[in-house]
Formats: structure tokens, sequence, C-alpha cells
């Protein structure tokens, strides 16, 4: 499955990677799957996006959990939470 991956705010600073496209390897079916895939990549990576860590995800430009499941030719959004005031 091919899917296009975006990085934003610290997690694009941490990651040295505004967006990418990838070929997701068949067993990820999840984006907590792809998170965890993601964070092999090294130890930027890791840190970046270890578990625990307050991180929001977004498919196709809405927001879900990341128990969603990916879909071919999708967007994958990952940004810190944001806050105003």
């Amino acid at each position: 499955m091919k899917i296009e991956l975006r990085f934003f705010a610290s997690l694009r600073e941490a990651l040295a990677c505004s967006q990418e496209i990838l070929i997701v390897p068949e067993p990820i079916k999840t984006i907590a799957d792809l998170r965890s895939f993601l964070r092999q990549r090294g130890s930027a990576w890791a840190n970046a996006l270890a578990e625990g860590k307050p991180i929001r995800c977004a498919l196709n430009h809405q927001m879900v959990d990341f128990q969603t499941n990916l879909e071919e030719g999708a967007e994958v959004a990952f940004f810190p939470p944001v806050t105003g005031g």
C-alpha cells in the first residue's frame, strides 16, 4: 500500500522531514502499526514518535485515533498537540 506521510511543527524539525511517499509493508494495517514501524528507522524517529508522547494524527485531513485503518493512497499526518491562548 502506498501512502503519503506528512510531519508538522516539532516533529518535522526532529525528523528533518516534512513529507514523503511510503510503500507500507503488508503487516501494517493501522496508524499505530505505522508509528511503530517508523520508530524502527533510528534514534531520531524512535524519540520523536515514542510511545506515550502526545502526538496527534490525521487521515486525509480528518482527525483520527491511532487504531484507524490505513487506506491505499491516503495522506497520514503526524503533529504535536496544539494549544491556544
